[in-house]
């Protein structure tokens, strides 16, 4: 079967592979379906952040049961999202559901080979089902819609909630509509990029021109002078993490959800003013699979495509053969995208060649 490979730093092959073998307890045997490309991806690509070489990469995808064991509850052709963290029974996180809070998990497409291939073995315990009519890009999309929901899930959600994101990305984008379905009234979604925040415009969030001044202080400006009830870092770059404390009103609610790229220093009066105004912070990490059928990612697919849209995020669909230079384009910024999903089985394909109802044309 063909896979994309890290070889070395900046080393991409597409090539032949063996065959994938079973992994872990009643392991299924699934044709990868699609693929997004998250920015920890991009920084094991280029910046050296590879555990180890080879690699596959490829953490957030969907999938097509191809061969499960006996009495499953999965038959082939079932379409699935999966799960990429396999926990580690004997760690005491794992035994009350937090498989991300452990120490000794293994994880798909970082510290064992992912799902930039045609086919793999998972464990039926970290398959998601959706429904047969859900493109197979959008059931990619099912992970990092999961790590966004759970950050959301952490915060008192006031009644007539104002809330900030900062960061128009696709993490970002999918804060801020989980921010609204759960019953934010007003979101203002920052962004120095123009074609983001458009965008976030056309999902109807009200949106900040982060080139145009300091956030912080246009928000202000927005809500006369009191701040957000939330604010989100959804960027990862230390100078949006002060924006962020500094947009908070009093009583406020701050989630740092990009991983940050940088040291943060907290001048003094910063700090002072969180103390005054009595600001919780938020860290977020992952997302919980668990419990089985009133999970994170349960709740992410029975809001798909209804209220939560994913399909104005997904700039590019390339196949399987382009990853190589599509990597190194991102890496080195020669090419504008916002979230890159491969179309890897030839249903994904027809599905985004389809039209704008399946996921639009193939890029």
């Amino acid at each position: 079967m063909k896979a994309a490979v890290l070889k070395s730093l900046e080393e991409m092959v597409h090539t032949d592979v063996s065959e994938p073998e079973p992994v872990g307890d009643r392991s299924v045997l699934v044709r990868v379906g699609a693929v997004g490309v998250c920015g920890s991806d991009v920084l094991r690509y280029g910046r050296g952040k590879a555990y180890h070489y080879p690699l596959v990469l490829g953490h957030e995808f969907s999938a097509i049961v191809e061969q499960a064991p006996v009495d499953s509850e999965f038959a082939p052709g079932d379409r699935v999202a999966v799960f990429p963290l396999l926990p580690d029974a004997g760690d005491p996180m794992t035994r009350i559901g937090e498989y991300a809070l452990g120490s000794g998990y293994d994880y798909y497409g970082s510290r064992r080979d992912g799902a930039l291939a045609e086919r793999m073995h998972v464990p039926e315990a970290n398959l998601i089902r959706v429904p047969r009519n859900t493109p197979l890009t959008h059931a990619a999309m099912v992970e990092p819609a999961a790590v966004a929901l759970h950050a959301m899930l952490k915060l008192d959600l006031p009644a007539d909630a104002t809330a900030l994101v900062i960061g128009a990305g696709p993490i970002g984008a999918l804060a801020a509509q989980w921010l609204r379905i759960l019953g934010a009234s007003e979101v203002y979604v920052a962004d120095v990029d123009a074609r983001k925040r458009a965008v976030l415009a056309d999902l109807g969030f009200p949106v900040i021109d982060a080139s145009a001044g300091d956030t912080a202080e246009q928000v202000r400006e927005l809500t006369g002078g009191r701040g957000v009830d939330i604010a989100v870092e959804a960027c990862g770059l230390p100078v949006t993490a002060v924006q962020a404390i500094t947009a908070a009103a009093a009583l406020g609610q701050v989630v740092l959800l990009g991983d940050l790229s940088g040291d943060l220093a907290l001048p003094r009066d910063l700090v002072s003013s969180v103390l005054r105004r009595e600001l919780r912070l938020y860290g977020t990490w992952n997302s919980k699979i668990a419990p089985a059928g009133h999970s994170e990612w349960d709740m992410v697919v029975r809001h798909l495509g209804k209220d939560l849209r994913v399909d104005p995020l997904i700039s590019h669909t390339p196949r399987l053969a382009d990853a190589p230079g599509l990597f190194a384009d991102m890496l080195h910024r020669r090419t504008w995208y916002n979230k890159v999903v491969f179309a890897v089985a030839d249903e994904a394909r027809a599905e985004r060649a389809a039209g704008p109802e399946a996921g639009g044309d193939i890029r």
